[in-house]
Order: C-alpha cells, then sequence, then structure tokens
C-alpha cells in the first residue's frame, strides 16, 4: 500500500524530498527546530546519532509511552 505523507514542516528543507530510509539515517537536526548543538548534545549525553536512533532510544518511547496512555486516561 502506498503512503503519501507531506513532511515540509518537520524536517529541515535539505531532507524534504528524501525517501524515508535516508530520513532515518540524516542527524538529528534534519528535522525542523534541531540544530548541529542538539546532534553533539544527543550524542554526548545518549549515543544518538540518527533519527532513527532517536526514535528507537528506550526513554523517548517510554516517555512518548506514558504520555499516550496519560492521554487515554483522561
Amino acid at each position: 500500500m502506498a503512503v503519501n505523507v507531506v513532511l515540509d514542516k518537520a524536517l529541515d528543507k535539505a531532507y524534504e524530498s528524501k525517501s524515508l530510509n535516508e530520513i532515518l539515517a540524516a542527524p538529528p537536526s534534519a528535522l525542523a527546530g534541531l540544530t548541529e548543538a542538539h546532534d553533539k548534545q544527543l550524542l554526548d549525553a545518549l549515543k544518538i546519532k540518527t533519527i532513527a536512533d532517536l526514535a528507537n532510544n528506550k526513554y523517548f518511547r517510554l516517555a512518548a509511552t506514558l504520555a499516550d496512555l496519560a492521554a487515554k486516561e483522561g
């Protein structure tokens, strides 16, 4: 099934036309609002080098899950 998603508000301009695999391999600063300084901080603190690392980080996943559960609790 093909899915078309517009990510222009979520990504830096240089990454808007990239494939999902290319985006996941990109540094976190490819996300709109993050900078290369954030890349260094994430690498130093949590060993996060890519958007995939960020998405799969156990602390970020746990925080997102807790926020989702709280929203359903209501």
